[in-house]
């Protein structure tokens, strides 16, 4: 493999069903695209090419070859790398509605106990701009530097929301964009990748235990250590994100919303309005 070889990359948003778009992708015979994300233009670039293409190691008799890698979308250097290594790869942006986008976020880090339950801590604008959950719906910007760089036939920006309506469809629009057929017999994934319902166990209780993690590791197969798992698991009851919260999220939002409807030539003003989040 050569780094020419690599023939598309997913590169986000975060919490906007990549990993869907990416396993439905992967029931194609056709197509390899490695399970972890790599991060390479993004977090390990410093790895080396030689270190990136192992993870496509003996697929070469594959149609096509890609990879998932969310970070790729709000990490400014990202762009650049690709451009320089991957010139004529596609490039693919799943975008959501950045208030729920960055609510989803905050769930899914909750969960994994990286963060507390004062909300407004991480959301709210006046607190929280500049981290993670803000920046990551700042789509106008990070699309811009991908679009400063590669010709806009080269890009393809689809709406979370577009594949809730219809997911089928929004999958042939990704295969079409590839130079696949668009009419193949592939069923889209029926369940969710990562269900929020599912029980886990409780983040307090995770903090406490997470010293112990390196001993329990080998035993997370195990029959008995899943026994015990279950009896600790619950589901989790997360920090609602209230009216006034996801009102001062929206205005934060608005001017990047604005710019991007008519940088990709969509309305979007239903993210514009508040309305009950999904997480």
């Amino acid at each position: 493999m050569e780094m020419r070889d690599i023939d598309f990359l997913i590169i986000g948003a975060t919490k906007s069903a990549t990993t869907w778009l990416q396993q439905s992708l992967q029931q194609d015979p056709g197509i390899f695209m490695p399970d972890p994300e790599l991060h390479y233009f993004s977090r390990y670039y410093e790895r080396g090419d030689e270190w990136y293409l192992e993870h496509f190691a003996d697929q070469v008799h594959r149609l096509l070859h890609g990879e998932k890698s969310n970070s790729y979308m709000d990490v400014p250097e990202a762009a650049e790398r690709i451009k320089e290594k991957l010139p004529e790869a596609r490039l693919i942006a799943q975008l959501r509605n950045p208030v729920d986008r960055a609510y989803s976020d905050y769930c899914m880090l909750y969960r994994r106990a990286e963060v507390g339950r004062d909300i407004a801590q991480y959301l709210d604008p006046r607190q929280g701009a500049g981290g993670r959950f803000l920046n990551g719906g700042l789509y106008y910007q990070q699309l811009q530097g991908y679009l400063d760089r590669f010709p806009a036939e080269q890009i393809l920006v689809l709406l979370y929301e577009d594949l809730k309506i219809d997911a089928r469809a929004q999958l042939a629009r990704v295969r079409g964009f590839l130079g696949l057929e668009a009419d193949v017999p592939l069923k889209p994934l029926a369940k969710k990748v990562k269900d929020k319902s599912e029980p886990v166990v409780n983040p307090t209780l995770r903090r406490l235990l997470r010293p112990l993690k390196p001993v329990a590791a080998p035993f997370r197969q195990n029959t008995g250590f899943k026994k015990l798992r279950s009896l600790i698991a619950g589901e989790l009851q997360y920090a609602p994100l209230s009216h006034d919260l996801r009102a001062r999220m929206t205005d934060y939002f608005a001017p990047e919303t604005e710019k991007l409807g008519a940088l990709v030539g969509r309305d979007l003003t239903d993210w514009l309005r508040n309305r009950s989040p999904e997480k």
